[in-house]
């Protein structure tokens, strides 16, 4: 009892919602088998390094959709869009929906191949009942050269929705592996979105929501720069994160929205079968541990969003 208590607390009243929506970067959500020269595609089938087999697929397949209806039950509703960070290909949307309790919603996939080494993209689903696609596409960003850089792109999709048209943002940015070096490409990658969300403003666009893995907490100045507001400001000052590294929590799953929907609000979901021990706490229970099996989902906590 005091476990659903202290959720409620954390989310409060979502009845009032125009759409609501999801995120969540899946951690390696491959398929099993061993069909691209990614080197990551090789660790992760059923003869390589990981033994990605077709069962543990299966197995993590169910599980996010489990989650998935679990924040349905939990939120007041499914989510009308779930974006996804961390996803190798169709494939395993198409596996999802099709092989797990999801197969009786009715939600669509949008998903585009993207130029990242390690084969892995960023995608969406959406209820066909509740939205319909105007239009989407991916939207690349570039090194300083004007080069595509070797990244995920930025998917972009524009909907009518109950709440009029909306246009999502789905972001999985550059890594902070290279430590201070690497922080020139999270900034163009923001200052991309940051161009995405004016060109949308630009021709009329009043509800944008952008989301994703920043790889940067929210209070980073880079983020001044964008034309939206910073919806996950407040829950990093309050000590919220998505993830946990050393024992501490970080908030690097967020959420900005244009001005038109400044009243929405964020929610962290700490889904209770999707959380392990941890000292005193709790932590996400990853798929592995290195190369070892925990069969766990996703080292990242979903985010949630009442668009209002």
């Amino acid at each position: 009892m005091k476990r659903w208590v202290l959720l409620f607390l954390l989310y409060g009243s979502v009845a009032a919602a125009q759409e609501r929506v999801m995120f969540w970067n899946l951690e390696n959500f491959f398929d099993f088998r061993n069909d691209t020269t990614s080197v990551s595609d090789a660790e992760f089938s059923s003869f390589g390094e990981r033994r990605w087999t077709k069962r543990r697929f299966g197995t993590k397949c169910n599980a996010i959709a489990k989650t998935i209806l679990w924040a349905g039950d939990s939120m007041g509703g499914l989510p009308d869009i779930v974006g996804f960070a961390e996803v190798e290909n169709a494939f395993v949307l198409r596996r999802l929906l099709q092989g797990t309790a999801l197969r009786k919603t009715d939600y669509a996939i949008v998903h585009y191949d993207s130029p990242d080494p390690r084969g892995i993209d960023v995608a969406l689903i959406y209820r066909q009942s509740r939205l319909r696609l105007l239009d989407s596409k991916p939207c690349h960003i570039y090194d300083a050269d004007s080069s595509v850089m070797a990244t995920r792109d930025i998917l972009m999709a524009h909907f009518i929705g109950p709440g009029g048209d909306v246009a999502v943002l789905v972001n999985h940015h550059p890594s902070k592996y290279g430590g201070v070096a690497s922080e020139p490409r999270r900034a163009r990658a923001v200052a991309r979105l940051a161009a995405l969300a004016d060109s949308l403003a630009f021709v009329g666009v009043e509800r944008i929501v952008a989301m994703g893995d920043f790889n940067d907490t929210p209070d980073n100045p880079m983020y001044s720069g964008l034309p939206l507001e910073n919806l996950a400001l407040p829950l990093f000052e309050q000590g919220y994160g998505t993830i946990k590294y050393d024992g501490k929590w970080e908030l690097i799953d967020l959420f900005f929205v244009s001005g038109a929907l400044a009243q929405s609000r964020m929610h962290i979901l700490q889904v209770p079968f999707l959380l392990k021990a941890d000292g005193a706490g709790q932590k996400p229970l990853r798929t592995y541990s290195g190369p070892r099996y925990l069969g766990g989902v996703s080292d990242h906590c979903p985010v949630w969003l009442d668009v209002k």
